[in-house]
């Protein structure tokens, strides 16, 4: 799948804040190897090179256009290291002091097994932290499914398409990783964004989970599809007053200790 760099961050704002405060959580002092899982653009992985400046940092994602946009924005004396990678069959060379992922394994199946392989590239001590969306019942998913249910064809070619899956719930990933950890910390946050501009939760949603469905989509399909999913969000979100939209958004964080 092909990402929109420019899409994703118009809402780059209300993105970095889950990740920051995943980030304030990671009692490290002084990690020598630092692994961004799913770094996009690499606003993120530039704060993890900040905050820990002695570490050697690496930004991992699959996408070619994403790591592009990182490169091009690259500070002089950077010693980031950007890499594309297959998240799923990632593995460190050498074992890894942090690895920190936002907003990316949800995209990916088979978390009994990613999730134990993550733990097992870290050193003694290592720290895994996530941060994964956890929204897909509220209106701005369950409206965008029953649109491409109303779409047979659109439905039978995403199917062979990546889509952003719902995380399992927490006790889940408790009971996953308890036996693999020295400690253990899982909680979850709802976020109220203020967005602004029109249709503000499809633009979000265009950087995200909408994208696959729209890529998959005819010309004539998306435009009809566009058209109701928008009706859709306006009457689920309608605009206050002040012509912003409130969107209410649920993510799950987990940090583990090996």
């Amino acid at each position: 799948m092909t990402w929109d760099p420019g899409q994703y961050l118009k809402f780059g704002g209300e993105r970095l804040r889950p990740a920051l405060d995943l980030l304030a959580r990671v009692a490290l002092d002084a990690p020598k190897r630092v692994v961004e899982l799913g770094c996009g653009t690499g606003s993120l992985t530039r704060i993890l090179a900040e905050r820990f400046p002695h570490a050697q940092v690496t930004g991992l994602d699959g996408s070619e256009e994403m790591l592009a946009a990182a490169r091009k924005s690259a500070k002089p004396g950077e010693t980031i290291q950007w890499r594309r990678a297959d998240i799923a069959g990632w593995k460190a060379e050498t074992p890894v002091d942090l690895i920190y992922s936002n907003a990316a394994l949800h995209w990916l199946p088979g978390h009994n097994a990613l999730f134990p392989h993550l733990m097992a590239q870290l050193g003694p001590g290592g720290m895994l932290a996530v941060q994964m969306p956890r929204n897909h019942g509220a209106p701005s998913h369950t409206l965008m499914e029953a649109e491409i249910a109303r779409r047979p064809a659109l439905a039978l070619r995403l199917k062979s398409k990546p889509r952003s899956l719902p995380p399992d719930d927490p006790s889940f990933f408790y009971d996953l990783l308890r036996p693999l950890c020295a400690a253990l910390d899982i909680w979850e946050t709802e976020y109220l964004h203020v967005l602004k501009g029109d249709d503000a939760v499809v633009e979000w949603t265009k950087g995200t989970a909408l994208k696959p469905v729209l890529d998959a989509a005819t010309a004539e399909e998306r435009e009809s599809f566009l058209d109701d999913y928008k009706a859709a969000c306006r009457k689920a979100y309608p605009p206050r007053p002040d012509g912003n939209t409130l969107f209410r958004f649920r993510r799950i964080f987990i940090v583990a200790v090996k």
